[in-house]
């Protein structure tokens, strides 16, 4: 069972040729509001993907956190999910045709996802083997997961995005961490990625899965030394697209134990995210991968 402590938000997504410039007004081409959140989306992928999921998260008492609920019920997320007297958050996404994002957050409900909230269910938080943190919550509950999980032997994943305010002193209870390269530049200082995958290592990261977009992604640790290529697709919509990686292989690794089987299964989900618009909505089934793996080849 997987746990997965973070956000839950809607996404309004606004389609443009190109980003907007400072001082100019352009209409858009589209609009749409899609149920997101890093939180969301790694526990919808997760389950999509087969695993069984506990998702602490705190959605907002007004229609958007009516509408981020109604979507986890929809996939089967039932556990976990709090409501709170407050606005849900939200993600204004500015989308240009050719798939490139620019997001700017408003915490508002997940904000309140405080250490209390957490301890209020670590019973059922400690079900789980595997927990999955990323960092639009309040990172000293952030801190206080992964702390929790790694003194009981459970195996932490965190995703530092964003990547600011990070606390280097959480890497300690850390069993994977998995930046893109910004994030990973943002966290280290440096530029290059083996770099920037031995500055991890020395503040006391076990493994480090680099997410390296369309050039695939590298993992070196204790698990080993694996770089996968990434799959070559026509990309209308990269929302989501690390998120969806990251739950893809939390899934796979719970399931099969094998680290390079995860690292294929989960570039070949998120390689179909991209091609798909909206962040939960482009999430594929497990079938889907299956299917996607088969016909590119491996098996």
């Amino acid at each position: 069972m997987i746990a997965i402590v973070g956000s839950a938000n809607v996404d309004l997504v606004v389609k443009v040729k190109d980003f907007t410039k400072p001082g100019e007004t352009q209409v858009c081409l589209s609009f749409e509001r899609f149920s997101g959140g890093k939180g969301a989306n790694q526990a919808v992928t997760c389950k999509k993907m087969g695993a069984d999921v506990y998702f602490l998260t705190c959605t907002g008492n007004d229609s958007n956190g009516q509408f981020v609920r109604e979507k986890l019920l929809e996939v089967g997320l039932k556990e976990g999910i709090q409501i709170v007297d407050a606005t849900n958050g939200f993600a204004l996404i500015e989308l240009t045709v050719d798939g490139r994002n620019r997001i700017i957050i408003y915490p508002g409900s997940y904000g309140l996802l405080t250490p209390d909230v957490l301890f209020q269910h670590t019973e059922e938080l400690l079900r789980c083997g595997i927990l999955l943190l990323q960092n639009e919550i309040p990172f000293e509950t952030t801190y206080h997961a992964a702390k929790l999980f790694k003194e009981n032997g459970k195996t932490v994943i965190f995703d530092p995005a964003p990547a600011h305010g990070v606390d280097k002193g959480i890497f300690r209870y850390v069993d994977i961490v998995t930046p893109n390269e910004v994030e990973g530049q943002i966290l280290t200082g440096e530029k290059e990625k083996e770099k920037i995958v031995e500055k991890l290592l020395e503040l006391g990261c076990k493994n480090v899965l680099l997410k390296l977009g369309e050039k695939g992604c590298l993992l070196v640790g204790e698990l080993g030394r694996f770089e996968i290529p990434a799959f070559k697709v026509q990309a209308v919509d990269t929302t989501a697209a690390g998120d969806v990686f990251n739950g893809a292989f939390a899934a796979e690794f719970e399931r099969s134990k094998d680290v390079k089987r995860a690292l294929i299964y989960a570039s070949a989900a998120a390689a179909i995210s991209v091609t798909r618009m909206g962040a939960q909505s482009s999430i594929p089934t497990h079938q889907e991968v299956m299917d996607f793996l088969a016909k590119g080849g491996i098996s």
